[in-house]
């Protein structure tokens, strides 16, 4: 595996790749990686001959008051982790690179960007949406696989994709979960042991949505109030939001139907979690 740090590196090797024939794929991470992030490689080995991952802790989506400085980062261990997956290459630049001095451009898409978890999280896709942008032109691939943890990104990042043009395919792959439930992500090596068992109120929640739903329950305002009492029964949990909406414009919805989506965040101590579930056929 080859690690690149310099953005016109990485342009040039993306280039290289192309004019030999081979196809290019790519999976941008933040680092601290796990089973759900090396299943996105794997499955972009399915759809790419060469697998770009890149590693960015990106400063211009995280608020103030976030947990930027303290995001867990070891560029080693991920590294061995991806070489072990089989990716090609490692495109870990710095911020310096990135955003060089004097750089001024946002990337917005007006709509999406301030719901759900935009709407708690101003400028988050904003920040998502540009250096994500900014990848999709460096590393110029045929296709892009994200999770469908986060949701209202794959949507967006959807949109900007028709939007602008880029002639690219975005591929979700499902969530990952631990054997209890829990959605596989990188925050969730902040929670205390009393924490990651409460953590768990998520998938419960998200569970009884679609067991209700699949026993023909489709009032939204029904449903969204069985969450509400499942996560209020949990003390250590603090709601940011628990909504249906639908696929398209992220707007709530009166009656559930196959293709929405039923997404929660919710704060586990100092730890924002998010989780989601796409109805169904069944349902």
């Amino acid at each position: 595996m080859r690690t690149i740090i310099s953005a016109a590196e990485m342009k040039a090797a993306g280039q290289a790749e192309r004019a030999a024939g081979r196809s290019v794929g790519l999976v941008p991470t933040m680092g601290a990686l796990h089973d759900g992030h090396l299943s996105l490689v794997r499955a972009c080995r399915e759809r790419a001959d060469v697998v770009v991952v890149s590693l960015f802790v990106n400063p211009i989506q995280f608020g103030p008051n976030e947990d930027f400085t303290r995001y867990p980062r070891d560029l080693e261990r991920d590294a061995g982790l991806l070489r072990e997956a089989g990716a090609h290459i490692l495109f870990a630049p710095e911020a310096a690179e990135m955003y060089p001095a004097g750089f001024r451009t946002r990337v917005e898409i007006e709509g999406l960007q301030d719901k759900l978890c935009g709407a708690s999280r101003p400028g988050h896709f904003r920040g998502v949406c540009t250096v994500v942008l900014k990848l999709f032109h460096l590393v110029e691939p045929a296709v892009a696989v994200f999770g469908q943890k986060d949701a209202q990104q794959a949507i967006i990042l959807k949109r900007m994709t028709r939007d602008l043009d880029l002639g690219l395919v975005i591929d979700v792959r499902p969530i990952v979960r631990e054997t209890d439930g829990l959605a596989m992500s990188s925050r969730n090596a902040y929670l205390s042991p009393k924490e990651r068992a409460a953590a768990l109120v998520l998938s419960r929640a998200l569970g009884e949505v679609r067991a209700a739903v699949r026993q023909g329950t489709l009032d939204a305002a029904v449903l969204k109030a069985r969450m509400a009492s499942i996560l209020a029964a949990e003390p250590l949990a603090r709601v940011d939001y628990a909504a249906i909406v639908d696929p398209e414009g992220l707007d709530p919805v009166a009656e559930v139907r196959a293709g929405d989506l039923v997404a929660l965040a919710v704060h586990i101590g100092r730890t924002r979690l998010i989780d989601n579930w796409v109805v169904d056929s069944k349902g």
